[in-house]
């Protein structure tokens, strides 16, 4: 068992931390951190008494073996009227049967334009109600949704696109500054002559079609509304059907990283990677024996909101509450007042500034109780307010990387406030750790080496890319997270 420094612990639960190490600070699922590997024993020891740098997270709660499409219908039979998902300050809410209803409208609308299953669909645009429904109706019809950071500009939005082989983008018209058909106009300039629905690009010879958010009619593009409410009742009816050809080790999901270098990698991700990471988490945060109101003002195209958050709607039946487009101090407030909030997500600068908002001694905060901090280390002073000014007793700390689906670490609800802030916590459940030398072979307890992690939440690879996936996925599935500067500590 070990333990990582500054953001985690790798290690059974319930079992004693022993001593350790420390990594250099890296940028996997957002965090910079320092690791430490923690062990009693010191490698000068007699090498039988030495105990191996290896942990696995043992765990009698057995993996879901279930897609997405098929457990949110199972859930919507289990709670139909109860909120899926809130998105505040629009003043839009979905339950849980309408949330499956348009979801499947979505999907029939999507199938009837000639998509396939398999076929790439990229969203580009801020946290809204369309980007969950995307996120649903491609997972119900067997297509992969491609996550596009709304903040891109022209030659990253080509390269993504290209690089994965979208066969049709959904894209809200614009975000802050950005004007987003300006931008794919300047791309795509066949957008002016092509019929919509079969685009034939130069620069983008894959992308076929363009399905554009909002009230404008843009040339070229399809109006989402109007996909939406393409498809009849008849076609609607064989999305229930589509659920036994999907497979729930079928690739889901394309999650742009760019890892520690290099031009930004697609890490494909199956049903069962994020299905299993969003329950696991959620297990940890007491979600399954409480009705959970999570406020979510992370951004969706992230793996933190996408998988451990709006995931939790059909994994443990939770009500995902959006504040607004963008960050929102303010805004996240009031959502958690208003909607009775449970548990609340964020990075250790939006807590900072909510912590620091004019609002926050007029708002009652008092139903939260937990949520989870990523992104980056968090001053012990700041988790001390966040747990007495705003409730949150039970906040966990997360670390992962978006090539692992992304949780593997995570702290305990009951971990004392210097825990969570030098580590993320023990090793998640069904998860394997270790860490090895310049050569690949574990190291004893102490000793300097690289982290390595195994098991349900190995992405499936980079999209279109095996060399760069050889380099981080061996044969034996261990996944090489390239953390290798370690400092032996007592």
């Amino acid at each position: 068992m070990f333990c990582l420094r500054n953001l985690g612990c790798l290690g059974q639960a319930g079992s004693p931390l022993p001593a350790g190490m420390v990594l250099r600070k890296t940028r996997h699922f957002g965090l910079n951190v320092h690791l430490r590997l923690l062990s009693a024993l010191r490698p000068a020891e007699p090498r039988e008494k030495r105990k191996w740098s290896y942990s696995h997270g043992v765990s009698d709660i057995p993996l879901l073996g279930v897609t997405i499409g098929n457990l949110l219908q199972d859930r919507v039979e289990q709670h139909p009227d109860r909120d899926a998902v809130v998105f505040y300050q629009d003043g839009q809410r979905l339950s849980f049967q309408q949330l499956l209803n348009q979801a499947d409208q979505l999907a029939a609308g999507l199938l009837s334009l000639g998509l396939k299953q398999g076929d790439r669909v990229g969203m580009w645009g801020p946290n809204s109600r369309e980007w969950v429904l995307t996120q649903y109706a491609t997972a119900r019809a067997g297509l992969v949704l491609v996550n596009v950071n709304p903040l891109y500009r022209k030659h990253e939005l080509e390269y993504a696109l290209k690089k994965v082989g979208c066969k049709a983008l959904v894209a809200a018209p614009r975000y802050k500054e950005l004007d987003y058909y300006e931008t794919l106009f300047e791309l795509i300039p066949e957008l002016a002559t092509d019929p919509v629905g079969d685009i034939k690009s130069r620069t983008l010879p894959d992308l076929k079609m363009l399905i554009m958010l909002g009230q404008e009619k843009f040339r070229g593009a399809f109006k989402f509304d109007n996909i939406l409410n393409a498809a009849g009742p008849s076609e609607v009816k064989a999305i229930f059907d589509i659920q036994d050809m999907v497979q729930f080790d079928d690739p889901i999901n394309i999650q742009f990283t760019s890892g520690t270098t290099g031009f930004p990698k697609g890490a494909s991700l199956s049903h069962h990677n994020i299905v299993n990471n969003s329950y696991f988490v959620g297990q940890r945060l007491d979600y399954h024996n409480r009705v959970a109101r999570i406020c979510c003002p992370v951004p969706l195209y992230h793996c933190f909101g996408m998988v451990l958050g709006c995931l939790q709607v059909p994994c443990h039946g939770a009500t995902m509450v959006f504040p607004s487009k963008a960050f929102d101090a303010g805004v996240a407030l009031q959502a958690v007042e208003a909607e009775k909030c449970t548990a609340l997500y964020g990075v250790p600068t939006m807590f900072i500034d909510m912590l620091n908002h004019e609002t926050l001694t007029k708002v009652d905060l008092s139903t939260l109780y937990t949520g989870i901090m990523a992104g980056s280390p968090c001053p012990i002073e700041v988790m001390r307010k966040v747990i007495e000014k705003m409730h949150m007793k039970e906040v966990t700390v997360c670390y992962g990387s978006t090539e692992t689906s992304p949780v593997t670490f995570q702290s305990l609800r009951d971990s004392t406030v210097e825990k969570r802030v030098s580590t993320v916590g023990l090793v998640a459940d069904h998860v394997e750790g270790k860490v090895v030398d310049e050569n690949g072979r574990i190291v004893a307890v102490g000793v300097t080496g690289e982290l390595c992690t195994r098991g349900y939440t190995t992405m499936l690879g980079y999209w279109g890319d095996t060399e760069k996936t050889a380099e981080c996925i061996k044969q034996d599935r261990w996944f090489f997270t390239g953390l290798n500067r370690y400092v032996v500590a007592s």
